[in-house]
Formats: C-alpha cells, structure tokens, sequence
C-alpha cells in the first residue's frame, strides 16, 4: 500500500478498498460498485474497523443514489433508504456505520451527487479526527506517563486499515513513535481472526516501529510482570457514561491493566458515541459464525459439530478506563471520587426513590430527577445522572454538585441533568433537604392547561382552597395557597432563574411549583417528605381535573425578575 494514499477512496463511480481478509500476504485491491458488493466487504470484514465501515457505508449509500431512478426520472428515493437499511444491518455493533449512513441520507432530497459530496466531505473530515487524536492522545501520555520511551500495548487494529489516515489507538502510537518515545509495541494476536498478528503487526513494520506479536492470553501476565506502561485501544461504540464496546478481549485486559495499575486509554471519534445509548448494558454485541473458531484456513480444528461461542466485541465499564480521546476532548471516566459512606447511602436512597416513581408511572424513561442534599452543612447534593433510565438506577446513577450552584464536584464525571439548576434555585432559597421533579400526569395536565389560559406573560398562580390534602403540605394556613406555574422556556437556566425570584423572600410559600407541560416539583426536609407532598398535590390536581365545572379562578403575578445562579436578592 502507497504510504500517502488512504486504506479507503472514492473512484470513477467505485469504493476502493484494500482486501483486508487476506493480508498480510497479499495486497489486493477491490473495486466495490454495488451495494450488495459493499454489504458483503463488511460483512466479511474485507473491510473493517468502526470509522471505516461506517465510511464505505456512506459511499455505498451514494452508489445506490446515483443508480436508483424512479419510472419518472428522479430518484427513486424508496430504494435507497431500504439500501440504507440493509446496509446498517451489516454489521449492528459499530455505531459509526448507522451514524455515517443516516448523515449521508440528510442529503438524499437533493439528489445522488449531493450524497456522494456528503461521503468525500467525511472521508476528508475523518482524515482530519485521526490528525487530532493523534496529537492529543500523544500530549496526554506525554504529561501522564514517565520521560523515556514507552512500552505499550494494543488490541485488534486501529490504524490506517480501519480508518482512511493514520489511525486511532494506532495513530497515538505513531505519533510517539514520531516523537522518539516509543521503546516497544506488544501487539495482541486477537483471535479468532489474528487482525493484531496480521493487520497492526504489518502496519508497524510498514512504518518501522519496534514491536512484538503478543499471545491473547498473555496479555495479562504482561501487565502483572511489568512490561506495559500503558494500553492503548480503540472503540466500535460508546455510551454515555463511558461504558466501551470494542473487539472482543478489550475488557480482561482493561480488568488486567486496572489491577497492574497500568492506564487504559480508548481512543475514538465522537462519531463513536451514542448519545441515545445510557451505559454498555444496551450494546447489542455482534455473534460470529461458528467457522472463525472451528477451522483455519478451511481445516477443521474443532470436532465437527461443536458448539461455538465467538462474540465479536465485548463491553469495557467505565470504572476500568482511564480517559477516552477523541478530536475534540479526553474524558476521565475512571476518576470520579470514592463517596463515604453516608453519601454512599444517600445516593442508594435517591436511586431506590426513582425506582420508585417510576413504577408509579411518573418518571417514565429518563425523565424527571431526584436530588438530596448529602453534607451536613448543606453545600453539596447527590442527583440523578442525565440520560439514565429511572427504572434501572443505582447509587452509582447519582451525581455530586454544589447544592446553591448546580456545579457538578468532578467535572469530567457523569453529567447532571439540565434542571438541576433549578433544583439549586430551590436549595439557596430554602431550607429544603431534598427535592423531587416528575411528569405526574394530572399536574403536569393543569400545570398546560393553566400556563395556556393565562392572560400575561409572568408565573401564573394556581390558587388552591379548602382540599383537605393541602394540610400535607406543611403550610402555616392548609385551608389556601398558591402554587406558582412556571413558563417552561428552552433554556432551563432562565425557569431557575425565576424559580429563585419568586421563592426569595417568601418563606410562606408552599414547598412546590409546577412548570407548564413539564411537570412538578416538590421538596422537603428529606425524601420521604417530599414524596409526600408530591402525592398530595398530585391528588389535588386530579380532582380538580375530576371536577371540571369548579376549575380555579385565575390570579396572576408580574414576571419575575430572573436571579443569576448563585445569586440572591
């Protein structure tokens, strides 16, 4: 293969690719010009690695929009997504190639060249990530480890055969190898399929970097004996909390490396991650035919007939990883503090109360959020993690922030839900302990209706008399309030900002708000009481939504003026 010219390319209407089933014996060429011939090269792993199939995808995507056409002469735009489809199929593990295939679709209204443009403008941008990891993933191991070339170790194949520049674990390397700090590389066999031994093992020697094939299963032993200083991998598709799907063995060597104490670095485009995907238990892991395992090169190994397990990947936790690089950041999975114990108790009792209110049917999916204040002194609070599903949480689902601030304590830890700002506007004007946000049906139903009818812009107040369930609001009056209803803008900073306004200086005011078409909040001393209290005003709207000829009278209050965070009156 030329040094200069790419594993991957666009010519005279074909996808070009390097045949990686046979290398490194043979370097062959194929000229893929139909779908079905694309669908089959990653199917077969003639190409692969996770940027780069998602890429041939995109242009197999372009060659059915420039052959397709409708009886009346435009294009038949039916046949190219059912294309589009077969094509995500090939291969379901590797979030790059449905992320690829669905950017080059946005362009398919304005024809088959529009597409194919869409797919090169990739090719150049991926060639663009590769230069930035490399560069950063290089800079971080510069600072994190020792000053003297590096022994390291990789898995699978993450260079130029599994992108279209120089790679993405695989590139790091280079650029320390570029840099004079690389002593040796111990590449993994990783079996079944050998894509160390055959594919990274070439592309070291191409480029003169001193390494070793190292047996799968002596990675380990490797580690324990001190011969790694770090590991470097790559990713096919990574949650939000930084869990990692990567070719199979990536996890006993991340296990292996936390042990030794030997960093663990996942190196990938933000292309990698899904952001609809919570952790790793979601990640459907591609199972392989049984043949990978039981011949070589077509001789049997195994007695006929035996039973194969040979998945392609398997799911690396979060916990086990020292940072993920990609162009844009590095992310420190691995660092969020150890909690004491109280706070470990608190975070399992926040956990246990979403668990809760979920099957109730009030935070359903990963909407809503729960916080607690966990220091004696008030100063911080525990908050359920954006993006987690409410039915599954654990303590390890919450998130410690400054109580007044919202301000996560580790930055570069899971990330907090939007609105727990508002629940910091609550918290610097209250002496509440803890508070809840849900999407309970019937107040989240007259908290719409309320803001819809209102006749100004400003909180509209919903006025609440004689409900017996008032006194489980722990007002001073339980025979009357006024529950404040809050726009609900797009920026969720200006709600908390307004939430702050009004409940400065009014100590009377009762120990919740609804938020129009989004829900209520409620808070209390500690959970128990705000759960409380979120029953009894969930039972008063509905049966003022039960008794629809005596609908409240409407009062309304000046918009308030919107307190930074932090801030007081």
């Amino acid at each position: 293969m030329n040094a200069q010219q790419p594993s991957l390319f666009w010519e005279d209407g074909a996808v070009v690719t390097l045949d990686q089933r046979v290398l490194p014996h043979t370097c062959r060429r194929l000229r893929l010009r139909t779908v079905d011939e694309v669908i089959e090269a990653i199917s077969t792993l003639a190409v692969r690695g996770a940027p780069a199939i998602g890429l041939a995808g995109a242009l197999g995507v372009a060659l059915s929009a420039l052959r397709h056409r409708a009886p009346g002469g435009g294009l038949d735009e039916a046949a190219v997504r059912a294309d589009a489809e077969r094509i995500v199929s090939a291969r379901p593990t590797a979030v790059n190639l449905e992320w690829a295939v669905r950017r080059v679709l946005t362009r398919l209204g304005e024809g088959g060249r529009a597409v194919l443009a869409e797919g090169l403008a990739m090719l150049r941008e991926d060639a663009e990530a590769n230069a930035a990891m490399a560069r950063r993933g290089a800079d971080l191991l510069t600072g994190l480890l020792p000053d003297r070339p590096l022994r390291l170790l990789t898995h699978c194949n993450t260079g130029r055969l599994a992108t279209t520049a120089t790679g993405t674990a695989l590139g790091v390397i280079l650029e320390l190898a570029a840099r004079g700090r690389v002593a040796e590389v111990l590449v993994d066999e990783t079996r079944p399929l050998l894509q160390g031994a055959r594919l990274t093992a070439w592309e070291l020697r191409e480029a003169g970097v001193p390494h070793r094939v190292c047996v799968d299963s002596a990675a380990a032993a490797a580690l324990a004996a001190g011969m790694v200083d770090c590991v470097l991998v790559g990713a096919d598709r990574i949650a939000v909390n930084g869990d990692v799907a990567n070719k199979i063995g990536t996890y006993g060597i991340a296990v292996a490396a936390a042990r030794s104490r030997v960093p663990f670095l996942v190196i990938a485009p933000e292309s990698t991650r899904d952001p609809a995907l919570a952790t790793g238990a979601g990640i459907t892991v591609e199972e392989r035919g049984a043949a990978e395992v039981t011949e070589f090169a077509g001789a049997p190994l195994a007695p006929a007939g035996t039973a194969v397990f040979n998945p392609a990947f398997d799911v690396t936790p979060a916990e086990l990883i020292t940072a993920i690089v990609s162009e844009d950041r590095v992310h420190r999975p691995r660092q969020e503090p150890a909690r004491p114990p109280d706070e470990r108790q608190l975070g399992t009792s926040v956990a246990a109360m979403a668990r809760t209110l979920y099957a109730r049917e009030w935070m359903p999916g990963t909407s809503g959020n729960i916080s607690a204040r966990s220091a004696a002194d008030g100063t911080l609070a525990l908050i359920t993690a954006s993006g987690r599903d409410k039915g599954e949480l654990t303590d390890r689902d919450v998130v410690a922030v400054h109580a007044g601030t919202a301000r996560p304590v580790d930055p570069d830890g899971p990330r907090a839900s939007a609105e727990t700002a508002i629940h910091a506007a609550v918290y610097r004007t209250t002496d509440a302990r803890a508070v809840i946000h849900v999407h309970a049906p019937h107040a989240t139903a007259v908290a719409g209706r309320w803001a819809r009818e209102a006749a100004g812009p400003g909180t509209a107040l919903l006025p609440l008399r004689d409900f017996e369930l008032l006194k489980g609001l722990g007002l001073k009056d339980a025979s009357t309030t006024d529950v404040p209803v809050f726009p609900n803008h797009a920026d969720v900073g200006r709600i908390a900002g307004e939430v702050a306004a009004h409940l400065q200086g009014r100590p009377e005011a009762p120990p919740a708000l609804l938020i129009a078409d989004h829900g209520i909040t409620v808070w209390g001393e500690d959970l128990a009481q705000a759960r409380n209290r979120l029953e009894c005003l969930e039972a008063i709207c509905r049966l003022i939504l039960l008794d629809t000829g005596n609908w409240p009278a409407r009062t309304t209050t000046p918009a308030a003026e919107t307190l930074p965070e932090g801030k007081t009156a």
